[in-house]
């Protein structure tokens, strides 16, 4: 079952009456502009004026479920978005700020990431000086024990 938003019209040779697909419910908040707009016979419209807007819920095979005005609901629409000056440029530019937010957060961890590796390879490179300065510590260590011991010998 699906929601529709259609827009009545008459069909003027065959005296019947048609619905015209305009957008389809995606989700909740989601909707596609349905393009070519499919056009549907509609069972039980003749009192349907036409130009009007109706929702319709159809059925996987196009057959119509339920049909109600969509005045209500494009009301609630306008209360909802436009009168607290949500339109659409607002959330193309909203849109385009989480975009610019995202990539400045990307670049941010990437800097991030590359300072840490850094930072890991100068650890690295100190714990290798630092066993090196242990190394030759104890070459020198060794090489003064050798010295003094060899001085005492001598004096001997």
């Amino acid at each position: 079952m699906m929601l529709h938003l259609a827009q009545v019209q008459h069909n003027e040779s065959s005296g019947g009456v048609e619905l015209r697909l305009l957008a389809c419910q995606q989700s909740e908040n989601s909707w596609t502009v349905l393009n070519p707009e499919p056009i549907i016979p509609a069972v039980h419209g003749d009192a349907l004026s036409d130009g009007v807007l109706v929702l319709l819920e159809l059925s996987n095979t196009y057959e119509i479920l339920s049909i109600k005005s969509a005045k209500d609901w494009v009301l609630d629409l306008l209360q909802k978005y436009l009168t607290t000056g949500v339109t659409p440029s607002f959330l193309q530019q909203e849109a385009e700020r989480t975009e610019q937010w995202r990539q400045d957060l990307t670049l941010q961890s990437q800097d991030l990431t590359r300072r840490h590796l850094e930072m890991e390879a100068r650890r690295e490179q100190i714990q290798i000086l630092e066993e090196d300065l242990k190394r030759e510590k104890q070459q020198l260590e060794s090489t003064a024990a050798q010295l003094k011991l060899k001085s005492e010998v001598e004096s001997e």
